[in-house]
């Protein structure tokens, strides 16, 4: 008993680290997705074909947030997404937050570690686990971004693939 005490005390210095970076006067400082701010042209590659959207990436709700408007350019436009991505902390990972104009019942939120220049965000659906992975090429500065559900068999498979490039 006074070990488990011991050991939840020891712990409370980093639980509180965490919180005070995270919530309210926290801010989201971040050199792998700093990169993303700006202006960007996205083809999308999908079911053989190809889809250009226009991608605005501006920090919001008090540098919490990396919003990213996403709108396809076709007339009208078909397809349109917000996403939000934030860190928590305390739980050490990303998350995005992906709200597009198939409505609520498809809105996710996904979590994910960054490996590199890359994070891999796993939404969990009702219909199986989807993932999307944002990569930087600092090389090149351009974004790609693999969308894949999983298979019945549980295989993944890819649903479409993003690149993005700056505008301007």
């Amino acid at each position: 008993m006074l070990t488990t005490a011991l050991s939840s005390l020891a712990a409370l210095p980093a639980l509180a680290d965490g919180e005070a970076r995270d919530g309210r006067g926290g801010r989201f400082e971040d050199d792998l997705f700093v990169n993303l701010e700006g202006e960007w042209l996205l083809t999308r590659r999908i079911g053989g074909r190809e889809a250009q959207n226009s991608v605005t990436a501006t920090w919001v709700l008090q540098h919490q947030f990396l919003r990213l408007q996403m709108r396809d350019l076709a007339t009208p436009s078909r397809y349109e997404a917000d996403v939000y991505i934030g860190y928590s902390h305390a739980a050490g990972e990303y998350v995005a937050h992906w709200m597009d104009n198939f409505g609520g019942h498809f809105a996710g939120e996904g979590r994910g570690r960054r490996d590199g220049n890359a994070v891999e965000f796993r939404f969990a659906y009702a219909s199986g686990p989807f993932f999307n992975t944002f990569r930087w090429d600092p090389a090149g500065k351009t974004w790609t971004c693999v969308l894949e559900s999983v298979a019945k068999n549980g295989e993944r498979q890819l649903f479409a693939r993003d690149t993005l490039v700056r505008r301007g």
